[in-house]
């Protein structure tokens, strides 16, 4: 591996450990489910990984970004989703169960649902439009075949860091079993994060639509007078 897919490697590991949508929903999985739910969580999570990667070939994160509107749509609706998590883990007296539900949901129900929190994470539109570019060389080889490694090692990295931590969310099952109180603190804690973190996406949304909404030339006419 030549150094500039080091180098590659070093920027996607450097956004991957960041807290973000993905790592709170694979973290949430793993204390719900235990470690077959958070695995399932990751492999939902690296398929949505790839979508971006098909998406970006095909062009259409560049329509997001000529279509803000849409673009903000997206982190809203990633935001109300992760809200939604942190709201039914606030209102849980244990962190296994945050529905006040016993039933445990299906591999394949958590990797679809991580699939789709990944697709509505406009973080990765982002790194599709503005990062992943740099590293395609049109002097090595096809650019298909480039960007199958450099989604190669953006997926194995998301692997390497998230399954760390679903396996770290997992092991903590046990302990929190026989420790009711402290799970039902640790409850309210991940609901307080996941809710921060949702914030934090819905008031980057906003700011992109006040933006969008300045920049605009809005032309009113009221009584004869124009008004800008």
């Amino acid at each position: 591996m030549n150094h500039h897919l080091w180098l590659y490697f070093a920027v996607v590991f450097g956004i991957v450990i960041l807290p973000g949508l993905d790592m709170a929903f694979v973290m949430a999985s793993s204390l719900l489910g235990g470690r077959r739910a958070g695995m399932a969580a990751v492999g939902g999570i690296v398929a949505g990984g790839f979508c971006h990667l098909a998406m970006a070939t095909l062009g259409i994160a560049m329509l997001l970004q000529l279509l803000p509107g849409l673009f903000n749509t997206l982190l809203l609706a990633g935001a109300a989703y992760i809200a939604w998590m942190g709201w039914t883990f606030l209102r849980s007296d244990s962190v296994f169960q945050p529905s006040h539900s016993r039933e445990v949901l299906a591999p394949h129900v958590i990797f679809r649902r991580a699939m789709m929190t990944s697709l509505v994470n406009p973080k990765a539109y982002l790194f599709m439009l503005a990062i992943f570019p740099q590293f395609l060389r049109t002097d090595e080889g096809p650019l298909w075949l480039q960007s199958g490694v450099l989604g190669a090692i953006t997926a194995a990295t998301q692997v390497g860091v998230y399954g760390a931590l679903a396996l770290a969310s997992s092991h903590a099952t046990d302990w929190f079993t026989h420790h009711p109180r402290a799970s039902a603190v640790t409850a309210k804690v991940m609901g307080v994060l996941l809710i921060a973190t949702a914030c934090a996406s819905a008031a980057q949304a906003w700011r992109g639509v006040s933006t969008a909404m300045q920049s605009a030339d809005i032309t009113i006419v009221v009584g004869g007078h124009t008004v800008r």
